[in-house]
């Protein structure tokens, strides 16, 4: 979707692995939950396939009844162990100030719970002109489409339909478990090795837009 001038230039970015390296904060909620509730989760496999909804990844390890319950006590822990050892990505800095060069508004739209996903970006010194968390895939483009966001940037193949249900132009980061071959294969129009790449990738996008 072109860039117009009646239209200014708003970009999403998706959080986990994209933007923030949430890994360690995960792996550690995960098992401070563990250790809790005794229950046994394999945290090392958890954190290699962030993306999806929490009840998603929760539904591996406790019967349906106790969902609503553990998924409040993982987000209460969470506070307690994940921003500390989070960090931001190579360029997520920059790519952030990209947009902002080009007169344009953040937005990050990501499947974190939207409390834990703000204190992450204050943690991280991230600033974003729009967050709206608790989505993912599809409903991801429904937010983009109401905040008027012409680019998607994520890592997941979930984040990629998102972009592409907005119909903006979907451009995927391999930082997180998907390779470029993946990711192009889902439809990005782009992938990039990681957000380094992207202040010079949105310049030539605008410049041919």
């Amino acid at each position: 979707m072109p860039v117009t001038s009646d239209a200014p230039l708003t970009v999403g970015f998706d959080l986990d692995m994209t933007l923030l390296d949430t890994r360690p904060g995960i792996r550690a909620t995960y098992l401070a939950l563990s250790a809790e509730t005794g229950t046994a989760i394999d945290a090392d496999l958890v954190v290699t396939r962030l993306g999806p909804p929490l009840l998603d990844e929760l539904r591996n390890w406790f019967p349906a009844e106790e969902l609503d319950a553990v998924a409040h006590r993982y987000r209460t822990l969470y506070r307690d162990h994940a921003f500390a050892p989070t960090v931001a990505l190579p360029g997520a800095h920059a790519a952030l100030d990209a947009v902002r060069a080009h007169g344009g508004r953040v937005a990050v739209i990501t499947g974190k719970y939207e409390p834990n996903a703000r204190l992450h970006l204050e943690h991280a010194g991230l600033r974003a002109d729009a967050l709206v968390g608790d989505l993912w895939a599809e409903t991801k483009g429904v937010a983009l489409r109401e905040h008027g966001a012409t680019v998607y940037v994520g890592d997941h193949l979930g984040d990629i339909r998102g972009a592409k249900h907005a119909d903006a132009v979907a451009v995927g980061v391999a930082t997180g478990p998907y390779g470029a071959d993946e990711l192009l294969a889902a439809g990005a129009d782009v992938v990039l090795p990681d957000l380094t790449a992207f202040p010079a990738w949105l310049d030539g996008h605008l410049a041919a837009g």
